[in-house]
């Protein structure tokens, strides 16, 4: 029963972040932007890194971010293997999609791969600065896309809370940091963690380097496609 909730309020926090991230970019304008290939191709390597681990046996072993191991090319590969069964692996892929959509959208394409490498690189840094034990704040398990797909997503709360209008999208935004604290806190979730991270970094990014064109009352429906 505990893994079913861990993984209920898991899933929760996400579908939560990309509501936020839909708000932000406008859900009446989704089918009228452009393809966001970015999406497309963090998805396709995604789905290459399933296609090796299913044709060689070898690859958790020689690809993955276990600490044991050497190899500095681990932290970057392993995010592109996926260890949560069946149901784990299509479900990190379709929310890696669907978050790096979304994100591109709001943040452009630059912007988007920048953040999603940060989602890569500092948890393990941050460990460290905070003097937490290893991997304690990286929620891969020593592989996954989870990770950075969860802080990717959380960005987009921090856009929505720096440019949304209305009162209902601020709560929205702020309760994603709110939830993440509280899933870390309780269960010990590190997702949680990870999206604080990538809300805080949102926060920082978007004044200095800008994203979409700020929100308005009307903006769901009337904002036009950004290229």
């Amino acid at each position: 029963m505990g893994g079913i909730l861990f993984d209920l309020t898991t899933a929760w926090l996400l579908m939560l972040m990309a509501k936020c991230g839909v708000n932000l970019v406008g859900s009446g304008t989704l089918t009228r932007r452009p393809v966001p290939w970015v999406a497309v191709g963090l998805a396709g390597v995604a789905v290459a890194g399933v296609g090796v681990q299913v044709c060689w046996a070898g690859a958790m072993a020689a690809l993955d971010d276990d600490p044991r191991r050497r190899g500095w090319w681990r932290v970057l590969t392993s995010v592109f293997l996926q260890n949560g069964g069946v149901f784990g692996a299509v479900w990190n892929l379709v929310t890696l999609a669907v978050v790096a959509a979304l994100a591109q959208w709001f943040w452009g394409a630059p912007l988007t791969l920048g953040l999603f490498a940060a989602g890569v690189l500092l948890p393990q840094h941050l460990d460290a600065l905070l003097g937490l034990r290893e991997h304690v704040t990286d929620p891969r398990d020593f592989a996954g896309s989870s990770g950075a797909t969860y802080f990717l997503a959380a960005t987009l709360a921090a856009g929505l809370l720096l440019r949304a209008t209305t009162r209902t999208d601020r709560l929205l935004a702020l309760a994603v940091p709110a939830a993440g604290l509280a899933l870390w806190a309780i269960q010990g979730n590190e997702h949680g963690l990870v999206a604080v991270y990538g809300f805080l970094l949102g926060l920082a990014v978007l004044p200095l380097f800008g994203g979409g064109p700020a929100l308005t009352p009307r903006a769901a429906s009337a904002r036009c496609p950004r290229p």
